[in-house]
């Protein structure tokens, strides 16, 4: 039996263009603030010299974990300088903490709605799993249409790639506050923004950094795929010696990534474990 095929193909192009016809002035303004963000977290992140932003990630490491922590930081920032990538690098942290903080804002009001609407969890839970499970090459595609080639859309990409773990998480951080505390606050009068910002937030952050960690995470994860359309950083050091064949090139800048990597998994862990402590 043939059946006709559905033309999702069209009707995906006709909203495309109809958003770009109808939305390009705010499409714009996106363009603006995103760019505005990285160009100003990038220009404080290469404002010193190299040695000054090396010896704070390591007194941030220090002070977030151990001493064998902050010696891993030194090294490794150390090692990013002497490989020649420290600007690329810092260009690369300014992209993945523009992504993050957009996420965070973004994904902490949708999470808290979920959590107090089993309305908006239906319908928010779905639309998660789709923006999960696609591939994230699809993503570039609406980016580069809506934004053009550059960072911007790689942080576009980014920002919907890595943002369910932070609703996910911290809709299920605020459902596991216990019953009983929730109901106490109710009995002493508590509305409902106190109980939220005095009980539920509090006892739910644990679990909704573990969201932020993996936000952050899959940030990073984009970097070498945003570049294919124009994002700047290792990752486009990572592409091009790809495309070149240069395998040390390829691995250098590989390294760098996982310097960063491990430093923000683990100062983000660092801060996870100290709020479990203090609960």
């Amino acid at each position: 039996m043939n059946m006709p095929k559905l033309p999702i193909g069209n009707w995906i192009e006709s909203i495309e263009a109809w958003l770009e016809g109808h939305f390009t002035p705010f499409f714009d303004l996106i363009r603006i603030v995103i760019g505005s963000m990285v160009d100003v977290l990038q220009s404080l992140l290469v404002m010193g010299p190299p040695i000054v932003v090396i010896l704070l990630g390591t007194v941030l490491a220090w002070l977030a974990g151990k001493w064998r922590f902050a010696i891993f930081a030194f090294i490794g920032l150390l090692l990013i300088d002497n490989l020649g990538y420290w600007e690329h690098a810092m260009e690369t942290l300014a992209i993945v903490l523009t992504a993050s903080l957009l996420s965070i804002v973004i994904g902490v009001p949708v999470g808290i709605l979920c959590a107090r609407s089993r309305l908006a969890q239906g319908i928010v839970t779905p639309v998660l799993d789709f923006m999960q499970t696609m591939p994230a090459f699809v993503y570039l595609l609406p980016a580069v249409s809506f934004f053009s080639l550059g960072v911007v859309p790689g942080v576009i990409a980014s920002i919907i790639f890595a943002v369910p773990p932070t609703i996910r998480l911290t809709n299920l951080g605020i459902r596991q506050v216990p019953y009983e505390l929730v109901e106490a606050a109710e009995a002493f009068g508590s509305t409902p923004n106190q109980k939220l910002i005095k009980l539920q937030l509090p006892m739910a952050l644990p679990t909704m950094m573990a969201g932020i960690n993996q936000t952050i995470m899959l940030s990073l994860s984009m970097v070498v795929i945003s570049s294919m359309i124009g994002a700047q950083g290792l990752g486009a050091d990572v592409y091009r010696a790809v495309t070149q064949t240069k395998t040390g090139t390829g691995f250098e800048a590989g390294i760098s990534i996982v310097v960063l990597a491990i430093l923000l998994d683990r100062l983000t862990q660092r801060i996870i474990k100290k709020q479990k402590t203090q609960r």
